[in-house]
């Protein structure tokens, strides 16, 4: 009888687990969920800016200027614009207006067109400045340069930084690609001391920033931790909604394509599918081979991934209206694939199967490099692929500099 009733609770409790995995309870809390949870306490009383734009929602995709509009105790009196502005309608790389934003009626300070480092005169008043953005996990986007430039300038003004953490959407594991190995290279893209795919969360890289003597002075850093997140998860596991962070963002996945075709985007010469319906997702060129391509990238063995034959007419860009080939990255294994290494391999394939030198044909173009070189925190590697280096040379001379990154970032660590 006992071991009946045992079985029956063991039955109950599976009964309830599934019952709670299909009443779509949450996996994951966000920052600004804990905050919420948690009466905005830590908001009580102050005076609050607060960056962030379109990505900054929570479960319910309420956003966080909403949220803190309405919070009881929470003085929310400026928003702060990142690339692409408060509501996601600047282009990427256009500069955002300072203005008044009609909707709330509350001041917009730009922090990407005259500065991208708040002034004194944008923090007079200001007890708190509050980072609720969703990055990709990726050196080069800018929301994590626009962050430590906040902190700077808070810890400067005396000001509180405080962070709703968020998950990184590549997971917490993966770490890939070289440092900034040149001071010159450093810049709006590769403003930190990580590599090109950091495997932080934004909390836990603000906490590293302050910490490592990055930034000219330290802020009060406040981190609000998520509850539930593990290292493991990419996005498609956390249960969240996703909104576009940026306009080639606009899906859970996109931070994954961006990683693995976003550096072959800044030479030219090749479609990775903005101007297209698969921003970030295709590999294709005029007089290429699809299926040659396709068969040429598979056979590197790339765990985790699949390259499809595609063929298509890019609505915008360099090749509007033109018929071009080549493949469509498929993730079989989002966590456990390489990225950053698909750009190299990419570019070896299309000059082998294709005859296509994009480096050579940006030469002749007059092109210059800068913003490849920028992205990549150096200019060893475009001339080591000039040189004819092979991709799989170059992804292993990144693994000395992984391995000592994953030994620094242990400190900072939160989950």
């Amino acid at each position: 009888m006992r071991q009946l009733c045992s079985a029956g609770v063991i039955v109950c409790c599976l009964l309830t687990l599934v019952a709670k995995a299909a009443s779509g309870e949450p996996r994951v809390l966000l920052g600004n969920e804990v905050l919420a949870a948690d009466g905005f306490a830590l908001l009580a009383g102050k005076h609050v800016g607060l960056i962030t734009n379109p990505s900054g929602v929570n479960r319910n995709l309420q956003t966080t200027i909403d949220v803190l509009r309405a919070a009881p105790g929470v003085k929310l009196v400026a928003l702060f614009g990142p690339e692409h502005g408060i509501y996601g309608d600047v282009p990427a790389g256009d500069k955002v207006e300072s203005r008044t934003d009609s909707r709330t009626g509350l001041p917009v300070h730009s922090l990407y067109g005259a500065t991208r480092k708040p002034t004194p005169a944008m923090l007079q008043g200001l007890d708190a400045l509050v980072y609720d953005l969703q990055d990709t996990g990726c050196r080069s986007y800018t929301f994590i340069s626009t962050m430590g430039l906040a902190m700077e300038a808070c810890g400067e003004a005396g000001v509180e930084f405080i962070v709703l953490d968020r998950p990184n959407p590549l997971g917490g594991v993966r770490v890939e690609g070289t440092l900034v190995e040149q001071e010159k290279q450093r810049s709006f893209v590769s403003q930190w001391d990580v590599p090109y795919v950091y495997g932080l969360t934004c909390g836990e890289l603000a906490l590293m920033i302050n910490d490592r003597g990055w930034i000219k002075q330290p802020c009060r850093l406040t981190v609000v931790p998520m509850r539930g997140w593990q290292r493991t998860m990419v996005w498609r596991e956390t249960g969240l909604p996703w909104v576009p962070a940026s306009p080639h963002i606009p899906h859970g996945e996109s931070p994954l394509f961006q990683v693995a075709t976003g550096m072959l985007g800044e030479i030219g010469g090749v479609s990775i599918g903005v101007g297209y319906t698969l921003p970030f997702q295709t590999v294709t060129a005029p007089k290429v081979d699809p299926h040659a391509l396709a068969a040429k990238l598979n056979g590197y063995g790339l765990t985790g991934l699949y390259f499809r034959p595609l063929t298509y007419k890019p609505y915008y860009g360099a090749f509007k209206d033109a018929i071009i080939g080549g493949v469509q990255l498929h993730f079989t294994d989002p966590a456990g694939a390489p990225l950053t290494a698909i750009n190299y391999y990419a570019l070896e394939a299309l000059k082998q199967v294709a005859g296509i030198d994009v480096f050579a044909e940006a030469v002749k173009a007059n092109k210059k490099f800068d913003m490849f070189d920028k992205v990549n925190g150096t200019e060893a590697t475009r001339l080591a692929l000039q040189a004819g280096k092979s991709a799989a040379e170059i992804v292993a001379g990144w693994k000395v500099g992984e391995e000592q990154f994953r030994r620094e970032r242990v400190k900072y660590l939160r989950y």
